[in-house]
């Protein structure tokens, strides 16, 4: 894996995320708020994960192992809330794929899991799983939001590479 290469799944991870948010910035307070049977519950909990996720691994990768979740769902009583979290999160793990390099993409992370386990993986392969992660979890926040009425269109990395040409 190159730098080249993951900076453009994070482009598209990015540009992913953005239309799950835009689409979930029209559902009301209630909607946003409102269980459901997914694995992870409604749509604010299920962008909570998605979020947490992402904030984790970067924090992992940066040398950092959190032992604990830093937010829960209950921490984001708006879609605002939850939005201006992500936009922040956004900035911090863009910043640390814009420094990567190909030396450190290949290198073997060690990190603690929020259970104590100690793993060491090759740190692309952690990215990559970041994305995929995203992937189910956007699925499933886009599944809800065309049920109410507000679908998020295609997300395909396919779509995203047309629209960058």
């Amino acid at each position: 894996m190159n730098k080249q290469d993951i900076q453009l799944l994070y482009q598209y991870n990015q540009w992913a995320n953005a239309r799950i948010l835009k689409a979930a910035s029209h559902v009301t307070d209630e909607q946003f708020l409102a269980s459901a049977s997914y694995p992870h519950g409604g749509l604010r909990s299920t962008l909570t994960h998605a979020l947490f996720a992402e904030w984790i691994w970067r924090k992992r990768w940066e040398g950092d192992s959190p032992k604990a979740a830093a937010f829960t769902a209950a921490d984001f009583p708006s879609f605002k809330s939850l939005y201006a979290r992500w936009i922040e999160e956004e900035k911090h793990l863009q910043s640390f794929v814009e420094q990567i390099t190909d030396e450190k993409l290949n290198s073997l992370l060690e990190y603690q899991t929020t259970k104590g386990d100690l793993y060491k993986e090759i740190l692309w392969e952690l990215m990559i799983h970041v994305i995929n992660h995203g992937t189910q979890h956007r699925s499933e926040a886009a599944a809800m939001l065309t049920e109410l009425g507000h679908s998020p269109g295609d997300i395909d990395l396919i779509v995203f590479l047309r629209e960058r040409k």
